[in-house]
């Protein structure tokens, strides 16, 4: 398979991820509340929060392990390679076995109820349920996640991220699919676990049946392994780790503290209401991420030109499309709510409206993460990740007593907001000691789009009986905005724009009709 087919695929692949999980996202909160009541669910939703936080430790090997292998490959280093992987794989086994006792203890202590909810008393039966999904699903994740984890980074090293990605499809669609069923034929909080688990241990069979073929396809050998290589290994992935741990805690942390300080039926209107920010997050992300290597190549070529239309056409994204459609789905998201949710879940416009905004700051930041990123400039990303969760932790705490849930949803903007400061700090001066400049005109413009959009949304929340007027006035305000931006544009710059927007299957049906 050729180089370019290889990206097609994968590419495609990944979009029919995001496609499945947005599908089953859609789905799936009308689904179960048609036949769970709003605690279960909450329950669940908190498990899975759970369960994803003490992943997190694993994660930051695997990738660390993902980044090694890729180098070895390259050799490429087939003894070495197996060496690590074999190693890897024995470490990975035994965080598996911490996070099942981890879990073990809390459910054995009669801990899990003040974990998952201390604004009211869960049901006992429900919480036995609760913790043995979670020894279920930690059990399976030791057996088969850590190692599936890294023999999946192993094979991208020969070119079998396509492939990886394919199962990950398969996977994405079984365990959306398989608990839909069970709960729609009844079934409760633990045997909906219970089918997770087999539709995963299912799906990983078949997976490594796959993987284990290509190891011996490509000569990997699997007789030798090092502990004290392995170990090293860890300890050399905890930074990563603890970035990946202050990044996921922004999700599921921030559920675990909402569902503790408001209850799970909070915790279900929360994380209901938050789910078009994910879906903005992740159609931000297929636009931006493939833009990003393509600016690290500029930068070290110090090419200002150039690097100045890589930053132009990420924030193009957020000034003339985000920022729009966060007014406009301030103005109509009510009544869509009440349709999605059957009407069993309260609507809250002035979380929703944190919650977008976050979003708008997030896509702010991207040039300069991007940045920070690609040049491995780990001390500051820990420093800024540190700062920012400990700014979240204390503002969930604080707000969420005292305001409710719209708390979290000002925490997180707040958090969002000082991490982007200052990872702009940080790309300034990084672009200033490499002899490049900050585009500060349109940078200054992207903001400025950030704060009309933020603006009218919050004003929609306190004058709702106005919100025609606001979005008159915000859009107008934006295509102003969006104008002043596209002059400042560098011709090629607009070019590109151009290009990229001949190539919106919409914009092309319309201007062939």
């Amino acid at each position: 398979m050729s180089a370019f087919s290889r990206l097609v695929s994968g590419t495609t692949a990944a979009w029919l991820k995001i496609i499945i999980t947005l599908i089953s996202q859609l789905a799936i909160v009308p689904l179960y509340l048609s036949f769970w009541d709003i605690e279960t669910y909450g329950v669940w939703l908190a498990v899975w929060a759970f369960q994803a936080l003490l992943t997190m430790l694993d994660i930051g090997h695997q990738n660390y392990l993902g980044y090694k292998f890729l180098k070895l490959g390259l050799q490429p280093q087939r003894e070495q390679l197996g060496l690590h992987l074999c190693s890897g794989m024995i470490i990975g086994f035994f965080l598996g076995a911490f996070q099942l006792v981890v879990v073990v203890f809390i459910c054995l202590s009669n801990r899990l109820g003040q974990l998952l909810s201390t604004a009211i008393d869960l049901d006992d039966q429900l919480l036995r349920d609760a913790g043995i999904v979670l020894m279920l699903q930690s059990a399976t994740w030791m057996l088969t996640g850590s190692a599936g984890g890294i023999c999946g980074r192993a094979l991208y090293a020969f070119d079998y991220y396509p492939r990886m990605a394919w199962w990950g499809v398969l996977m994405a669609f079984a365990n959306a699919l398989i608990p839909a069923i069970g709960v729609v034929l009844g079934a409760g909080l633990l045997q909906t676990g219970i089918n997770l688990v087999l539709s995963t241990w299912l799906v990983n069979f078949f997976l490594y049946v796959d993987m284990f073929s290509l190891f011996k396809k490509e000569g990997i050998p699997f007789n030798r392994w090092n502990l004290r290589l392995g170990f090293q290994n860890w300890v050399n992935s905890l930074a990563l780790s603890w970035k990946s741990l202050l990044e996921n805690w922004q999700v599921g942390g921030v559920r675990l503290m909402v569902s503790s300080l408001a209850g799970t039926q909070a915790l279900v209107t929360f994380t209901t209401i938050r789910t078009g920010a994910n879906f903005a997050m992740q159609g931000l992300h297929s636009i931006t991420d493939p833009l990003m290597p393509e600016l690290m190549r500029f930068l070290h070529q110090r090419d200002q030109a150039r690097s100045e239309i890589a930053f132009s056409t990420v924030w193009m994204i957020l000034v003339g499309v985000m920022a729009p459609m966060v007014v406009l789905l301030q103005a109509f998201i009510t009544p869509l709510y009440a349709i999605w949710t059957r009407r069993k879940l309260d609507f809250d416009p002035a979380l929703f409206a944190y919650l977008s905004i976050g979003v708008l700051v997030y896509a702010l930041a991207q040039p300069a993460i991007a940045i920070v990123l690609g040049n491995n400039l780990l001390r500051q990303q820990l420093i800024i990740n540190t700062g920012a969760a400990l700014i979240l932790v204390i503002g969930v705490f604080l707000l969420v007593p005292w305001i409710g849930i719209k708390g979290a949803g000002l925490a997180l903007l707040i958090s969002e907001l000082i991490m982007t400061a200052a990872y702009f700090k940080v790309a300034i001066k990084w672009l200033e000691t490499n002899q490049l400049m900050w585009p500060k005109r349109i940078a200054t413009l992207a903001l400025l789009a950030v704060i009309i959009a933020g603006t009218i949304s919050l004003a929609m929340v306190y004058w709702p009986g106005s919100r025609w007027v606001l979005v008159t006035i915000g859009l107008v305000a934006l295509v102003a905005n969006t104008v002043s931006f596209w002059k400042e544009l560098p011709l090629l710059a607009r070019d590109r724009a151009k290009t990229l927007m001949n190539k919106i299957p919409l914009i092309c049906n319309f201007r062939a009709f």
